[in-house]
């Protein structure tokens, strides 16, 4: 959040009305993640819907704004509905909505498999799950770069945290007989988004199907059971966030010089950007797991936690690093390499003060995750022996 404020100038359009909105989404975000009551919970998690809507509205880059906006609050609310269906279930069944006081109820395999559905499908649409995945591109691609920087780093981590702190210790049942069928979906994701961004050429619409392929990666890992899946899940929610917003600020700043996204209007870039070029390639690398980075830490765990439980699921989901690599390296191949397009560019400034401030600050994070990861998985893994003894305790009932 800090981050985008610095990223915007004084000359922004309505620059008050934009900072209230990000007051007012950063309020929202943070009473989501700490709210225990569930109806405190999605009281909180559809608000956040409100300032992201009118900053794709208002602030968007062109006239297909409109159309993105409803797309968000369409497939948002879509899934909203049934959490509501769920919100009313378990009050009539257990007669509060008090996180601490349901982990002491013990819910028949019925209402398991019911309330760990319907909570789902609204968190599947919030990741984006794979078929519900169709709003967040162009969500992205319309929105400006805060916009789509915080829709990449907070609001798409408010679907996986749901299922991290509520379905899983709450319904272990549900989890256990409907964990199969919503990895096949996370991994015909990963495999489907992959190809995806390999034939796009707008710049943001290769990061955002970049953007879903790691949250279905995600979901794999918290799906898997298991205590390195789960750890990884989390510490790739973190590393998501650094990385996706990192490229999503490197795009804004291509974008704020042209005016243009598109791929083929680039080229040759690094023989007047070289800063810039070395900040989108230690991104780009980071976004393919390069080791060292804090995306490899995250989906190694993912994929160690994973394989205990299905070999094929990780040899199918693995293969996104593989992908990954084709569509990233030649996204930068064509931004900063071959023939320079003298005719388009009329103007050469590398990286200012402010811009190389907030890159190092995210370049600063990234290193610190991949080479001390133990400074966060520590704290993580206490909660995830916790997590797990609570669902296991659950199953026995």
């Amino acid at each position: 959040m800090y981050l985008c404020i610095l990223s915007l100038n004084v000359s922004t359009v309505k620059l008050k009305e934009v900072l209230l909105h990000l007051l007012f989404l950063q309020w929202t975000v943070l009473a989501t993640f700490l709210f225990l009551d569930i109806l405190g919970f999605f009281v909180f998690f559809e608000m956040t819907l409100i300032p992201i809507y009118f900053l794709v509205l208002v602030w968007g880059s062109r006239e297909r704004r409109i159309r993105a906006s409803y797309l968000i609050s369409i497939y948002t609310l879509l899934g909203s509905i049934f959490m509501f269906f769920n919100l009313l279930y378990l009050l009539s069944k257990a007669g509060t909505t008090d996180y601490q006081t349901l982990m002491g109820i013990i819910f028949t395999e019925e209402d398991q498999k019911f309330l760990w559905f319907t909570f789902f499908i609204s968190f599947a649409a919030k990741i984006p799950l794979f078929p519900l995945h169709i709003w967040l591109p162009e969500a992205h691609v319309e929105a400006p770069t805060l916009g789509s920087v915080l829709l990449a780093v907070l609001l798409l981590k408010l679907g996986t945290y749901g299922i991290i702190r509520f379905s899983l210790p709450l319904f272990p049942k549900g989890t256990l007989y409907f964990g199969p069928m919503a990895s096949s979906f996370a991994v015909m994701g990963v495999i489907y988004t992959c190809l995806t961004a390999i034939r796009q050429i707008d710049l943001k619409k290769i990061i955002a199907y970049s953007s879903v392929g790691h949250m279905n990666v995600v979901l794999l890992g918290i799906l898997s059971g298991t205590s390195e899946g789960i750890q990884g899940a989390i510490f790739q929610m973190l590393s998501h966030g650094v990385v996706a917003g990192a490229l999503f600020f490197a795009v804004g700043t291509i974008y704020e010089r042209y005016s243009v996204r598109s791929l083929k209007y680039f080229g040759g870039l690094t023989y007047f950007y070289p800063l810039f070029a070395i900040v989108f390639l230690i991104f780009s690398m980071a976004n393919i797991s390069f080791p060292l980075t804090s995306s490899f830490v995250g989906e190694f765990m993912i994929f160690m936690g994973l394989f205990q439980q299905s070999f094929w699921a990780t040899f199918f989901a693995s293969t996104s690093m593989v992908l990954g690599a084709v569509y990233t390296l030649w996204t930068y191949n064509r931004i900063f390499y071959g023939n320079l397009r003298n005719l388009f560019l009329v103007s050469y400034k590398d990286l200012d003060r402010k811009e190389t401030y907030l890159f190092l600050i995210l370049i600063f994070m990234l290193f610190l995750m991949g080479i001390f990861p133990y400074l966060f998985l520590d704290t993580i893994l206490v909660d995830t022996v916790n997590l797990l003894e609570q669902a296991k305790l659950g199953l026995m009932n």
